[in-house]
């Protein structure tokens, strides 16, 4: 299959094996809908039997993406799950990310492992707080970006008003791809404005695909056989508006993010999933460059990649940790010697996993724009760089200082080495920061959110058999230390009190108020205090 989207720049032809890879994130507010679609996108790309409920209950089956126990007891996303099957001659490499704000940084380094994005709406809510701000990532990378507006078989608010406010709010052309026929009881379903033809909603079995009916546009008299006259004739005075006052579609403006083509539909109805899915095969971008201290391009033979996420124990029973790998460029081949930039060593990938949700099978190759799972036991870090041997540095994969610092108390006093190992552990997958103060014992956690406290504690004593206590700190935010280093050392001594180390040994000043911040800036001139951390090797 030749690929199209390279040549809307100078780069050359990828391989088809490469052309044909399609790596992208799902975003949204939570309960938009996301986990919902991502169960409906497995299910047609034959990966599951049976799409499940989100709060099943009993037995039913759980969503296949949450596979962590807390995500199905509270039926929300909490980590970014990474999942491969193939649709319409395309390889879908989809990641799928948490929807809480509490885990905004797990998602933000996700995006930089995507070449596009879907954003989730609601039909009735609009472009949400969540959303917006996960939009602002997608815009600092300039990732493409398909729009969902789901949920349209309830009551939902008018298709142009859901427009209107994306282009207002996030700054973005919208262009229809479909446009919706009625709306909650009297949604029908939508006409495809991008392929001419009818979609029709099946409302008896909500696993099956829509009825689609090829015409000859708007106009066609077969349209009548479909729609209710009042229907009809709304459609076709809200089309005519829509193309009269809204851009056509134009790819190279999609590519370069000015522009979110707009699907409507019903995931729970598995409506507008299939011309969605149709959307990202046909218009998505293929594999992109990656940035490194050079910039790394798909179709460069020596194999690289770098992790963007760590996940600890996603089988308990064997204690492991899974280093997810983003491949930039080459045909990566089970058995590979991999350099490990960070340390300098070889590595020997020899059981490399693709992911089905929680279901993980040891892949015998992987090609650019790949996600693949190299099991480790923590010599793997967020940021590393693997190569053929080239020392390249990935940027762009951030670190964030915490905005809640809590001291971590095991509950049994026994136990506190063990509980040590553990948040180490949690650390280098970056579900939290952990901070050794300098004086005293035990360790600060830092988090972005408060909700991830609620989950390290459940995981710590889910996975290590440790009851744990989150207690109030003195500290209310860290900064990392860096400038001069005479500077640094003076700095360090005067202030042991608030000097911690972070889990890859880099200094972090623990602050209680802005008043310290400000302190050190007027006290300490050759100490520079930052909120952000690249993490690369």
């Amino acid at each position: 299959m030749p690929d199209t989207a390279s040549q809307t720049s100078n780069r050359p032809p990828l391989p088809p094996e490469i052309g044909r890879r399609r790596t992208f994130a799902i975003i949204s507010h939570p309960d938009a809908g996301k986990t919902t679609l991502t169960e409906k996108f497995l299910l047609y790309g034959g990966a599951i039997q049976m799409a499940g409920q989100v709060r099943a209950k009993g037995e039913a089956r759980r969503t296949r993406s949450d596979f962590m126990k807390m995500e199905q007891d509270r039926g929300i996303s909490v980590s970014a799950s990474a999942m491969s099957f193939d649709y319409a001659g395309h390889r879908f490499n989809l990641v799928d990310t948490p929807g809480h704000s509490d885990f905004s940084e797990d998602t933000y380094r996700t995006l930089t492992a995507v070449d596009a994005a879907i954003m989730v709406i609601d039909g009735a809510k609009g472009v949400e707080s969540q959303t917006r701000k996960l939009f602002e990532v997608c815009r600092l990378r300039d990732l493409p970006i398909l729009t969902f507006c789901n949920k349209m078989d309830r009551e939902a608010r008018d298709t142009f008003e859901i427009i209107d406010e994306i282009q207002d709010s996030l700054a973005i052309d919208v262009t229809p791809a479909s446009w919706p026929i009625g709306m909650g009881a009297d949604f029908l379903g939508c006409y495809d404005l991008l392929h001419d033809r009818l979609e029709l909603m099946d409302r008896a079995d909500r696993n099956r695909l829509a009825q689609s009916v090829r015409l000859d546009g708007l106009d066609d008299p077969r349209m009548a056989e479909h729609i209710p006259a009042s229907l009809l004739g709304q459609l076709r005075d809200e089309v005519q508006m829509a193309r009269e006052l809204l851009p056509a579609f134009d790819r190279q403006s999609f590519l370069e993010g000015h522009l979110t083509p707009i699907w409507f539909g019903s995931a729970i109805n598995s409506f507008g999933v299939r011309e969605l899915m149709e959307g990202i095969a046909e218009f998505g971008p293929p594999p992109q460059p990656q940035r490194a201290n050079r910039e790394v391009a798909p179709e460069e033979t020596p194999v690289a990649g770098f992790v963007f996420k760590v996940q600890a124990n996603m089988d308990p029973k064997h204690r492991d940790r899974v280093a997810f790998v983003r491949l930039a460029s080459g045909h990566f081949q089970r058995g590979q010697k991999m350099l490990h930039v960070r340390s300098g060593k070889q590595m020997t990938v020899s059981a490399p996993v693709l992911f089905l949700a929680a279901d993980r099978e040891v892949t015998e190759e992987a090609w650019a724009g790949d996600i693949i799972g190299i099991p480790n036991h923590g010599q793997l870090r967020i940021g590393d760089a693997l190569t053929e041997g080239e020392a390249l540095k990935f940027t762009g994969i951030p670190s964030f200082a915490p905005e809640l610092l809590r001291a971590a108390r095991a509950g049994d006093p026994l136990k506190a080495k063990h509980l040590d190992k553990a948040l180490m552990q949690f650390a280098e997958e970056g579900a939290a920061r952990v901070f050794k103060p300098m004086v005293g014992s035990g360790f600060v956690v830092g988090v972005v959110g408060a909700l991830q406290f609620d989950v390290l504690a459940s995981r710590i004593e889910l996975e290590y058999g440790l009851p744990v206590r989150f207690e109030p700190s003195q500290f209310t935010s860290a900064r990392w230390v860096s400038g001069d280093k005479a500077a640094v050392e003076g700095f360090v001594n005067a202030n042991k009190g608030h000097i911690a180390t972070d889990h890859d040994g880099d200094l972090v000043y623990l602050t209680r108020l802005q008043w310290d911040i400000d302190r050190v800036g007027r006290d300490h001139p050759g100490v520079v205090l930052t909120a952000t951390k690249e993490m690369h090797a």
